[in-house]
């Protein structure tokens, strides 16, 4: 078993890279990408404090001609100065990606922030140093830099009363253990020593070098990117809402198998009765439902009278007792459950009853009644058991729908959940969140065909991993 585990494990690997490649490289050739839209709006709006203006400053400076030297400039920035299989490797953490990039004039040093050390609760310093680009005797760029510190003296520890509304000695003396590079005054050192800046290119004509720091980060290193347009790292936006989408998608996937499991065996032995057709015919009803469009029918009937008619929790909901948040966070979710579970309500009772059926009538199921085995044991632990094989291969791909929110139902019912910022996403173009969105999906359907592959064997004694 636990060698097989690790060869499913080890398949996963090439299955997920050629599909973040497949759908990375239709993103990048893809029409109006970032590069496309930003020239766009360069073009029409100019580099008036807009969108592009406040992502694109730090490399275009105040320019907002569209010369060769500026679109070059922001063709690095989006990365497209490199080939593709270079910003794929990027992506996924196996080559160096430039997170900080800067084109000054030779020999004219500039202030880079290093860090910032909190010397009060009210104030804190930044420790700098200053980077320059030289020539040496050959004339080639050499990249030094000086030594970080402070511009002005921090206090002298032994000068100082220790009163804890403006200094605390214990988060002082952290910081000179911190930084023990600092000199006794904490001025910025200047001495000068080979920097670890890298050089990207160098105009002698022009007398400018462009220099770069690089570190490999990627999906490999946990880390899915970052969203212009929200202003925060992708993993910690699919945090805050994975949550919310598992707790409605997890919730109606297992209220489905609870349900539909007994539905489905009371169907089989009532086969061809009023229970049974009356029963197909409400399960086939509300499968020809869409789960959006029964959320839009159960809002104008119950919405803002007996339910919420949107969000997933109410406002005071971290002010109420534990049993007013159960009782708070059923009423906001009964609704998009009963939307999440009427689109699989009906496959499962339908797949369950005709594989109790076909079970019914093998032989081994003839054999144990000849034996004498009651009837109640013959279906319960003999031919239920067998039935529930089909199920159990479903199991992976539907934890990767639940897990992944439905985003039709997150937009009718107002949910803030991973699937609305797919949807907004995809909308707005934020190919890094899209990106991440894909690896985590990814990650966790491959990983749910494994608990599928796992539970068939739990389930059915002849399959035994060797």
């Amino acid at each position: 078993m636990f060698e097989y585990v690790i060869r499913r494990l080890l398949l996963m690997i090439p299955t997920a890279l050629a599909i973040f490649f497949m759908v990375f490289f239709i993103l990048q050739i893809a029409p109006d990408g970032p590069f496309d839209r930003a020239v766009r709006q360069l073009k029409n709006a100019g580099m008036d404090g807009g969108e592009v203006a406040q992502q694109t400053s730090d490399v275009l400076g105040d320019s907002s001609e569209l010369t060769p030297e500026l679109l070059d400039k922001l063709r690095r920035q989006y990365g497209l100065d490199k080939p593709i299989i270079v910003r794929y490797l990027i992506w996924l953490g196996f080559w160096p990606k430039e997170y900080k990039s800067k084109t000054i004039k030779i020999d004219k040093p500039f202030r880079d922030t290093v860090d910032a050390i909190q010397i009060s609760e009210l104030k804190e310093m930044l420790l700098q140093r200053y980077i320059k680009v030289i020539l040496d005797e050959k004339q080639k760029p050499l990249i030094i830099e000086t030594g970080s510190g402070l511009e002005f003296e921090l206090p002298n520890i032994e000068s100082l009363a220790f009163d804890e509304s403006y200094f605390q000695k214990e988060k002082y003396q952290f910081y000179q253990n911190k930084y023990k590079e600092l000199p006794s005054n904490a001025n910025l050192i200047k001495t000068w020593y080979f920097s670890n800046w890298k050089l990207s290119s160098f105009n002698k004509e022009k007398n400018i070098a462009t220099i770069s720091k690089t570190q490999f980060k990627g999906i490999f290193q946990g880390y899915l990117g970052y969203s212009e347009k929200k202003g925060k790292d992708v993993s910690t936006l699919i945090k805050e809402r994975l949550h919310i989408s598992a707790i409605f998608g997890l919730t109606s996937m297992i209220l489905v198998y609870l349900i539909c499991i007994p539905l489905g065996i009371t169907k089989a032995l009532k086969h061809g009765d009023k229970f049974d057709i009356m029963s197909s015919t409400l399960v086939f009803i509300g499968y020809s439902i869409p789960g959006y469009a029964l959320g839009v029918l159960l809002l104008v009937y119950f919405g803002g009278t007996i339910f919420p008619l949107h969000g997933w929790r109410s406002p005071n909901f971290d002010e109420l007792t534990l049993i007013g948040k159960i009782i708070d966070q059923i009423h906001h979710a009964f609704l998009p459950i009963l939307c999440y579970m009427i689109g699989s309500f009906a496959g499962m009772t339908i797949l369950m009853k005709n594989s109790l059926m076909e079970n019914l009538s093998q032989d081994y199921v003839r054999t144990a009644f000849s034996k004498g085995l009651s009837e109640k044991r013959v279906i319960l632990f003999h031919a239920v058991r067998n039935s529930l094989i089909p199920l159990a291969t479903g199991i992976g791909s539907l934890i990767g729908v639940v897990l992944g929110g439905s985003y039709l139902i997150e937009k009718t019912f107002g949910i803030d959940g991973i699937g609305m910022l797919s949807l907004n996403a995809l909308i707005d173009k934020d190919y890094d969140i899209m990106m991440g969105f894909l690896a985590i999906t990814t990650i966790i359907r491959l990983v749910g065909n494994l608990i599928s592959d796992l539970t068939y064997a739990a389930i059915d004694p002849r399959i035994r991993f060797k």
